[in-house]
């Protein structure tokens, strides 16, 4: 398909309903969801906002690997500003051999590249912010090697990465201890963590250098983490022999959920780490209607740490669940990975579509009833199903 089609239709979908209309006229690339046909006609959800640009649009997700147009970006300190020829990444801390390294330094090292969906943690947690997700091919160099290289001091438990936004921060408000200095955006992982395999300092995506908003020149990749583990601008790597609990540590991306224990609720709080295993109907698609009724079928994509999706089923408004059948491929370990499901016919009217994923640890995305979403208060980790809502006319 082509851009000018791709975009057409987003732009249809802005429209209202005589566009949707519309919309549903256009035809399909030959591959976008198994078993999806080319005569297929796109129901629309009710009630979605439409996505903005720099966002996915998952009624028109048509690719594996997500365009660039279509990839989100969070930014919580704001773009920073320098000049890109001055750029160095300082390796520092509890090392034998602190290193800095300039982008020249960084892409003369053999590359590696890295297949992952990044998704932010508060992803899902409203429909007008449902589609902070991509998927991307990264290329960089290893970050193992180049710690290890550093020389690692026995005494050494974490690994702090630092980018180059930074704000001024007010810690201890109200209290006579009341703080402000200036705090450059950190997230740390354990030592074991950072020295995993498939760590990336990443300074391409799918073949071209990043652009600054998605973390230009260099981003730590973590795949199997939450968008926030992956600093964008990365400029200094810290190795540490206690906790680092900057804001985005120890006061954001802190994740408040109840557990219920003997007979009362009981709140923790975790940092946001590893991805949720989670799933999305993507879309639902029809086929002209027979005897008043229509034939209805459901695409969508399911995802997780890198456990492993195993299993994704389907409900259409309050019937039984259904086995959606997974895409043997594309695939890959920390990939999303897409699947269908033929509905059967529905007769004409609003219906719900929702589905559930399972991992190869039997974890099974919860309800937003399930305790797991229920009794957390905080906005992050928002994997629960997502109920999708459409009106069939014959």
């Amino acid at each position: 398909m082509t851009d000018a089609n791709r975009i057409s239709r987003r732009a249809a979908l802005g429209y209202g309903s005589a566009a949707a209309v519309a919309l549903a006229q256009l035809t399909w690339p030959d591959f976008v969801f198994p078993d999806q046909e080319k005569n297929e006609e796109l129901v629309p959800f009710l009630d979605v906002p439409r996505t903005n640009r720099n966002m996915l649009d998952w009624e028109t997700l048509e690719e594996w690997i997500t365009p660039q147009d279509q990839v989100f970006d969070v930014s919580h300190y704001g773009e920073p500003k320098f000049d890109p020829a001055d750029f160095k990444l300082e390796i520092t801390g509890l090392v034998d051999k602190p290193r800095t390294l300039t982008m020249a330094d960084l892409q003369k090292l053999p590359p590696r590249d890295q297949l992952m969906t990044l998704e932010c943690s508060g992803n899902g947690a409203g429909k007008g912010f449902n589609g902070a997700i991509y998927n991307s091919k990264w290329t960089g160099t290893p970050l193992a090697p180049l710690l290890n290289q550093c020389g690692i001091k026995p005494e050494a438990t974490e690994v702090v990465f630092f980018g180059l936004d930074s704000k001024d921060e007010t810690l201890r408000k109200g209290t006579k201890r009341e703080l402000t200095i200036p705090v450059p955006f950190g997230r740390s992982m354990s030592l074991n963590d950072a020295l995993k395999d498939n760590r990336l300092l990443a300074y391409h995506r799918d073949g071209k250098p990043l652009e600054k908003r998605n973390g230009a020149p260099l981003r730590l990749i973590v795949p199997g983490w939450y968008g926030i583990a992956n600093v964008k601008w990365l400029t200094r790597i810290e190795v540490r022999d206690r906790r680092y609990m900057g804001r985005f540590m120890g006061r954001d991306y802190v994740t408040v959920r109840g557990e219920r224990r003997d007979g009362k609720v009981v709140f923790v709080e975790s940092s946001v780490t590893k991805m949720n295993v989670k799933s999305m109907i993507a879309r639902v698609m029809r086929l002209p209607a027979k005897d008043g009724r229509v034939p209805l079928k459901a695409y969508g994509a399911a995802w997780d740490d890198g456990t492993d999706i195993t299993k994704v089923d389907v409900r259409l408004d309050d019937g039984p669940w259904l086995p959606a059948k997974l895409a043997d491929e594309p695939r890959s370990k920390y990939c999303w990975r897409f699947f269908s499901i033929d509905l059967g016919t529905v007769a004409p009217g609003k219906h719900t579509v929702v589905s559930r994923a399972t991992d190869a640890n039997g974890r099974v995305q919860p309800a937003a009833d399930d305790d797991a979403i229920a009794l957390k208060r905080t906005y992050w980790e928002a994997n629960q199903q997502w109920v999708r809502e459409i009106d069939v006319q014959v």
